[in-house]
């Protein structure tokens, strides 16, 4: 029998349900006016966030606080919540990134990321009864002792059923104390998962330059994206009438210290699993 490990368990805290909600939507483009794709939306502290669509649009309702949005490409943008509000356009800046430098010498081939052990019967599951988890973020820590070059990121998936699915992985360096998590990726890497019954294991080869140097990493996968317009048709359906495999996309899960983000934009916290990440490359001596 397969055990369900729900990605989404935390609560959010207490206090933040007692302050008045308030929707806000709106779209969010660049300084050309063109849409900005799969950007966490959220309050931080409170541990409440989104993702928005591929066409830029959001929905969020949160109290009357600061929200913040995050693009891998853009800076980060704010807007102040007084009240609920539609048709909001936020505009973000492109990010100002230092180009990835390769160094020469000596090179290896190395696994900077092993699966683990995986924890037999067992799948994580990013569908609940109030819908699809999108926003969660679960992966694994690396620790380079050497310049590393990434060229090859895995992930299986066991069974998707959810249409139009989209994940993102994503590329942090850990500093400081308390831990801050600093993106060091140019420009998002976004997978399409396809519809299956049967297992899909995925090798991402980025496009761009991926240089680690020595110190602490998170890499995660997370999913940005779905068929919406699907979700909500089998939300409405009767619940004896649904089809008890529909809107579930398994993950495999490993024993392996972890990090998981159970909101976009909400406090990585570490767990003791993840879903086995492999993440091989170029070591430099």
């Amino acid at each position: 029998m397969r055990i369900r490990l729900l990605l989404a368990l935390m609560l959010l805290p207490l206090f933040a349900y007692a302050q008045e909600r308030y929707t806000v939507s709106g779209r969010i483009v660049n300084e050309n006016g063109e849409a900005v794709e799969y950007v966490q939306v959220g309050i931080p502290k409170l541990g409440i966030g989104t993702v928005s669509s591929s066409d830029g649009r959001f929905e969020i309702k949160v109290p009357a606080e600061r929200l913040e949005f995050h693009h891998v490409s853009y800076q980060i943008g704010y807007y102040t919540v007084t009240g609920p509000q539609n048709d909001v356009v936020i505009v973000l800046k492109e990010n100002e990134l230092p180009p990835a430098v390769v160094i020469g010498g000596k090179s290896k081939e190395k696994y900077l990321i092993r699966a683990g052990t995986r924890f037999p019967g067992a799948a994580g599951d990013f569908y609940r009864p109030d819908g699809v988890v999108k926003g969660i973020e679960l992966g694994s820590v690396a620790n380079p002792r050497k310049p590393f070059l990434i060229k090859d990121i895995q992930f299986t998936v066991t069974e998707n059923n959810i249409p139009g699915c989209v994940a993102s992985v994503n590329i942090y360096r850990i500093e400081g104390e308390p831990e801050e998590f600093i993106n060091i990726l140019h420009k998002p890497i976004y997978v399409n998962i396809a519809l299956s019954k049967e297992k899909q294991q995925y090798n991402i080869c980025p496009d761009d330059i991926i240089m680690l140097e020595p110190g602490r990493y998170y890499i995660s996968f997370e999913l940005v994206d779905c068929d919406m317009d699907a979700v909500h048709k089998y939300q409405q359906t009767p619940e004896s009438e649904r089809d008890p495999g529909a809107m579930h996309l398994y993950v495999a899960i490993y024993f392996k210290s972890s990090y998981q983000r159970n909101t976009a934009l909400g406090e990585l916290k570490h767990i003791p699993v993840n879903i086995g990440l492999v993440v091989k490359g170029l070591e430099f001596q």
